[in-house]
């Protein structure tokens, strides 16, 4: 039989846990990059771009299209990268704080 308390106790240990990590991910920075490093998106563990950084060689009028498609490839390789990284805090924040339910991946319920 479940121990109510105690599952209630676990749940809000794991919420102090979870918002902790939550602060940190404000801290967390991921650049990556696209077109062989000539366009550079930052962004942090809340999905906010800190930067873009592009090459001045990429800077003309007729290049435009190119460097809009960099642009977006850069933020999208950034984002993935980031969401990996949020999984990997979560995960650390949460770990052995909940029961291991077969079937229940509660590393997924946190990210975005």
């Amino acid at each position: 039989m479940f121990d109510f308390m105690n599952i209630m106790s676990k749940v809000k240990e794991v919420q102090a846990k979870v918002k902790e990590a939550q602060e940190k991910l404000a801290h967390i920075q991921i650049t990556a990059e696209s077109g062989a490093g000539m366009v550079k998106a930052t962004i942090n563990g809340k999905r906010e771009i800190i930067s873009i950084d592009i090459d001045n060689s990429l800077v003309k009028v007729e290049d435009k299209d190119m460097l809009q498609d960099l642009v977006a490839a850069a933020v999208n390789n950034a984002n993935r990268q980031i969401d990996e990284r949020i999984k990997e805090e979560m995960k650390k924040a949460t770990e052995g704080s909940l029961p291991n339910i077969p079937g229940m991946d509660f590393g997924n319920m946190f990210g975005g």
